[in-house]
C-alpha cells in the first residue's frame, strides 16, 4: 500500500509540473469543487471543523485564480467581482453551515470550469492545425 500511495503522490507531483498554464487552471477549479464537495458532506454529517478546513481550501484557490488573472484583459476584469463573490458567499456559508450557497459556488465553479475546458480544447485545435499548415 505505501508503494502504491508513493506513485499515486509521484504521479500528481508530475502531473502538476508538466501541465501548462491552461491545465493548472483546470486542476484549481477541479480541486475547488473537490473541496466544496467535501465541505457539503462535512455539514451534513455535523463534521464542524471539517467542513471549515474543506471551505478554507476552496477559499484558498479562489484566491489563487483572482491573484493570476491578467488584468490587461476585459475578461480578467470581469472574472475579478465574480470570484470576489464567491469568496465571499464561501465566508458566510461557513458561518451559516448552509449548503444552499455552496451549491451556488459549485454551480459558478462547475461553469467556469466547463468553459475553461473548451477554451483549452479549442486553443488545441487551433495550435493542432497551425503545425499541420507549416
Amino acid at each position: 500500500m505505501a508503494v502504491q500511495n508513493s506513485a499515486l503522490n509521484a504521479y500528481k507531483q508530475n502531473s502538476v509540473t508538466t501541465a501548462s498554464p491552461g491545465e493548472l487552471t483546470l486542476m484549481l477549479y477541479n480541486g475547488c469543487l473537490k473541496f466544496l464537495t467535501k465541505a457539503k458532506k462535512a455539514i451534513d454529517e455535523q463534521h464542524i471543523q471539517e467542513k471549515n478546513t474543506n471551505l478554507q481550501k476552496a477559499q484558498a484557490i479562489i484566491q489563487e485564480l483572482m491573484s493570476t488573472l491578467n488584468m490587461d484583459y476585459d475578461i480578467s476584469k470581469q472574472m475579478l467581482p465574480l470570484y470576489e463573490y464567491m469568496n465571499r458567499r464561501l465566508m458566510e456559508a461557513n458561518v451559516k453551515n448552509d449548503t444552499v450557497i455552496i451549491d451556488e459556488v459549485i454551480g459558478l465553479t462547475t461553469e467556469f470550469r466547463d468553459t475553461w475546458k473548451q477554451v483549452i480544447q479549442i486553443t488545441r485545435q487551433q495550435q493542432y492545425s497551425n503545425t499541420q499548415q507549416v
